[in-house]
């Protein structure tokens, strides 16, 4: 006879990290996806924001500066977004 609890079956340590992933699928994901583009908004930024400074094809160069920033900013708020999402107590989500 097959038994039919498989909780049983494992530790505390991944029950609650198999329910931590069932609440929040693809979150480390998510947070890796998060992070690159945030790193490459803030390099292009860092780029051509020494280019509009060098005064160097300003009317191109200043567009793509505020699309960097932009993508920076959205990151940020992201991942602060996750942050509070997971930090929130079980009895305040919703089903």
């Amino acid at each position: 006879m097959v038994d039919q609890n498989p909780k049983n079956r494992l530790n505390p340590e991944q029950y609650a990290s198999l329910k931590a992933e069932i609440a929040a699928p693809y979150r480390g994901l998510r947070q890796f996806i998060y992070i690159a583009f945030g790193a490459s908004g803030s390099l292009g930024a860092f780029v051509f924001f020494f280019q509009v400074l060098a005064g160097r094809d300003v009317e191109s160069a200043l567009p793509s500066l505020a699309l960097q920033v932009a993508i920076v900013v959205l990151m940020v708020f992201l991942w602060r977004w996750e942050q509070r999402r997971q930090q929130r107590p079980e009895s305040v989500k919703k089903p």
